[in-house]
């Protein structure tokens, strides 16, 4: 294999892929990391999964999403242009995911938002992320940095503690009709709405999950319920994403998700990572995310959910240590 010469093309190549090429373009990921992935490479061979014997998507097997927090995982030899680390909870080990190309993650990141919400030259964007903000490596902030300088809004920018300039900005957009998006973490809403009760009608208001220890866990439902009633919009919107992944899924309302076009969900069984679920039933999450070219774009994640036939999906919790059970039977082998 002549490596730059595979690498440059499927690069251009994810950078267009459309739902017919998906599959096909996956698979060729699969064998481009199963080659030059040294980690993966072992972890294949502790499976007695030869490459050559994968021939559909659902032969993939998907690296535990908990080897970010132990090993260096990159495709090829190369240095990362920056390092994006996990928040975690206090004493937790962090997650760490190389970044090769800030540009290549941009491009994806943009094309991922404007798929469901159009061109980020439209919007003023406004980012209340405190618990992000307040520490580095954090790869949320960066895309957002990135979609507040697309967006060329003199408004548009992140707001820390600044909470009243930030409704004054809210209401002269809503009152102007300019397109806004607010996209903050759960616990810096929930703070916002208990605060300042607001009508922010026309509004898109995102959460992008999460209380950080800062405050009770919520469910999805009565954390937009509560956001629905003080900011008297009709649906709150939903990010997910994570550190180990450079794609992204948008919810328009009611917690369902539709991938980015770089982006594909599937479930496995809880308690046998390599076997099928019945369809439409709940399982924990595997995602295809062609954007990981240069780390792994197969992972088995800890997160519990369900798709459904259009490819939407539903977040539905976490597995619990009990559950993590096959997939990381074999961590201790991949040294």
């Amino acid at each position: 294999m002549n490596y730059k010469k595979e690498h440059a093309a499927l690069k251009e190549r994810i950078g267009h892929v459309t739902a017919p090429d998906f599959e096909p373009l996956a698979l060729e990921v699969f064998r481009f990391q199963a080659a030059c992935n040294p980690l993966y490479q072992r972890y294949l061979e502790l499976l007695g999964q030869p490459p050559e014997k994968v021939q559909r998507l659902s032969d993939i097997p998907f690296l535990p999403i908990s080897l970010f927090k132990s090993y260096t995982i990159q495709t090829g030899d190369w240095q990362p242009e920056a390092i994006f680390s996990s928040s975690g909870t206090t004493g937790a080990i962090s997650s760490k995911h190389l970044l090769r190309s800030k540009a290549f993650y941009q491009q994806s990141a943009r094309r991922g938002f404007e798929t469901f919400y159009g061109s980020l030259k439209d919007y003023c964007v406004l980012a209340l992320l405190p618990s992000y903000l307040e520490r580095s490596g954090s790869s949320l902030v960066f895309m957002v940095e990135d979609f507040i300088r697309q967006s060329g809004h003199p408004n548009s920018g992140f707001f820390l503690y600044n909470t009243g300039e930030l409704l004054q900005i809210l209401q002269k957009c809503q009152k102007s009709q300019q397109p806004t998006l607010l996209i903050g973490v759960s616990f810096a809403l929930l703070d916002l709405a208990e605060a300042h009760p607001t009508d922010l009608s026309g509004i898109i208001i995102m959460e992008t999950g999460g209380m950080k220890g800062r405050r009770r866990e919520l469910t999805r439902e009565e954390l937009h319920a509560q956001l629905r009633q003080a900011f008297q919009v009709e649906q709150i919107h939903s990010e997910y994403g994570m550190t180990e992944l450079l794609s992204q899924a948008y919810s328009t309302g009611n917690g369902l998700f539709r991938a980015s076009p770089t982006m594909q969900v599937r479930t496995r069984e809880i308690t046998d990572p390599f076997a099928q679920p019945v369809p439409g039933r709940t399982g924990a999450l595997n995602i295809i995310d062609l954007a990981n070219l240069d780390t792994i774009s197969f992972i088995a994640t800890d997160d519990l959910g369900r798709v459904h036939d259009d490819g939407s999906f539903e977040v539905l919790g976490r597995l619990d240590a009990s559950d993590v059970r096959g997939c990381n039977l074999m961590v201790a082998d991949l040294k």
